[in-house]
């Protein structure tokens, strides 16, 4: 490949990941959502567009997403820690569980396929969705979070779902969370700091799990693609305001069946691609 050819590669690369980094920013805002949730599927988009390989597609998408989550994830958390509003006990009882299922989840993904990801994905995702759907905050299964070895259990599953999906666990302890009847603030303080016990030994393990994998793009460490994060974490930063603003003209409930609806057209979206 000349020269030529790799700059156009990697100035189309540059303006796919701005552009999903825009589109994903908004949706953010307007969802209250700050991770892979959004993400992962228009980053996979983009990437669709730009002709990316499909073998490696879904997992840059997925490993890329982890790597946006690491700073702002750890912005949050700080952020919320000096408001006290995190349940610190939770987080220190999951130092290990959370950070062993990312671990274990990375390994897998080495040996998973792009289509397997997007099914681990759309599985989720129709769960998730149903649940925001037909969601009632009087739902609940016990009036405090059990100990071990359920709360371990619990831990290393919400750490190996979300690395697959490329997530930082928010959605996931907020549904662990509120069923065991936790503020919804509390929940959302708290999954910040999970997303940093997810995100950090994720994205390490994704690039391990796809060094030297064929078909990568310009500028990736395994599946992590470098320039991916450099340009997309200030682009979903300036864009998200936007969506907050749209957001806050909107009543919680309707923004609960749109995020719903949004997630099950992704999880068709996938679905169709592997199965239509």
């Amino acid at each position: 490949m000349d020269l030529s050819s790799i700059n156009g590669e990697v100035i189309g690369l540059a303006f796919a990941l701005v552009a999903s980094g825009a589109v994903a920013g908004i949706l953010a805002g307007v969802f209250g959502i700050g991770g892979g949730a959004v993400l992962v599927p228009v980053l996979y988009q983009f990437l669709t567009w730009l002709g990316v390989d499909e073998a490696v597609r879904m997992h840059i998408s997925v490993a890329t997403s982890l790597g946006i989550i690491v700073p702002t994830s750890i912005r949050s958390f700080l952020a919320h820690k000096q408001r006290g509003a995190a349940d610190l006990d939770l987080l220190k009882s999951w130092l290990i569980p959370v950070p062993a299922g990312a671990v274990v989840a990375s390994l897998v993904a080495a040996y998973v396929s792009g289509d397997g990801l997007k099914g681990i994905f759309a599985g989720i995702a129709v769960i998730v969705g149903l649940r925001m759907l037909f969601n009632r905050e009087s739902w609940k299964i016990g009036n405090d979070i059990p100990g071990n070895p359920v709360r371990a259990i619990c831990g290393a599953l919400i750490g190996f779902f979300s690395t697959l999906m490329g997530i930082g666990g928010g959605v996931m302890n907020n549904t662990f969370m509120t069923l065991f009847g936790r503020p919804i603030h509390q929940a959302v303080a708290t999954s910040s700091g999970t997303g940093v016990l997810i995100s950090i030994p994720g994205v390490i393990g994704m690039m391990w799990a796809g060094w030297g994998a064929a078909g990568l793009p310009a500028f990736s460490l395994g599946y992590v693609n470098i320039l991916g994060v450099a340009l997309i974490i200030p682009i979903t930063t300036f864009a998200a305001p936007f969506g907050v603003k749209i957001a806050h003209a909107l009543p919680r409930r309707y923004l609960e069946i749109f995020f719903g609806l949004f997630l099950l057209s992704v999880a068709a979206r996938f679905a169709w691609s592997l199965w239509g």
